[in-house]
């Protein structure tokens, strides 16, 4: 037996000794049970700043004000995400769907963009660097996915019982208990057996957040650098170089009937 063997059997048995060790002084308690809340990150902590953490941190703020800062774009109102439909979530979802284009050469059928997915809102007057990533902090790119008719109705079910997403391209008829009630696609009824078109992102794409029809899609094409963040700083940058303002709006893209 080499040296190394000699070691693995030693560390091997002084593994299992420690082990029986470790049983033999156990004190009886078990887990009975854990909890668990949400605390509050307010001005309470600023109230008395620590000034050594302060000096640490400082040129690190420094720097990252450096970058976040910058106004690169302004906003007509303050846009925010909520269910059903939503300006901000149909601006989200109206990104999507042009940045298609560098996929397919056009912009998508249709786009979807989950609420979850945008984590602020966008604020009236200047937009930054910062607003963005406030807006889209997570590592999301677009996906481009190919589609029946039969499945896209499918997951415009999924997005029915959850009571909406953002959504382009598209108009839904829902009630209040999370049905259904009609789809259509560029004011069109859906056909079961055509191929349709729908941008989202990737994180969507695998099935995530109640949207397991996007699993059953037929193809798949993921832009390079196509971070949906990226995509949006984009999208405000082209808006300030046109001297127009970013601004969105409720449509009735999805609308939502009293249940029988």
């Amino acid at each position: 037996m080499n040296y190394l063997n000699v070691r693995l059997v030693k560390s091997a048995v002084a593994g299992v000794l420690a082990g029986w060790l470790l049983a033999g002084c156990s004190s009886g308690y078990s887990l009975a049970g854990v909890e668990g809340g949400r605390v509050a990150i307010t001005d309470v902590y600023d109230r008395k700043p620590d000034a050594e953490a302060l000096n640490i941190l400082k040129p690190y703020q420094q720097k990252v004000d450096s970058i976040m800062s910058p106004i690169i774009g302004h906003s007509a109102k303050n846009l925010t995400a909520y269910r059903p439909e939503s300006p901000l979530s149909n601006l989200m979802a109206d990104v999507l769907r042009q940045a298609a284009v560098r996929a397919i050469g056009k912009p998508a059928d249709v786009a979807v963009m989950n609420m979850g997915g945008i984590r602020n809102a966008m604020p009236e007057g200047e937009i930054t660097f910062g607003t963005v990533y406030e807006i889209a902090p997570f590592e999301n790119a677009l996906c481009v996915l190919t589609m029946d008719g039969a499945t896209l109705k499918e997951l415009f079910g999924q997005i029915a019982s959850v009571h909406g997403e953002g959504i382009s391209g598209a108009a839904l008829k829902i009630d209040g208990e999370g049905n259904l009630l009609e789809a259509k696609v560029n004011g069109r009824q859906i056909d079961a057996k055509k191929t349709y078109t729908v941008a989202t992102i990737d994180y969507l794409a695998e099935g995530n957040d109640k949207m397991e029809a996007f699993r059953r899609a037929s193809s798949k094409i993921f832009p390079k650098d196509a971070l949906l963040r990226n995509l949006l700083l984009d999208y405000v940058k082209q808006c300030e170089q046109k001297g127009q303002f970013v601004t969105s709006q409720v449509e009735g893209r999805i609308k939502v009937s009293a249940s029988n």
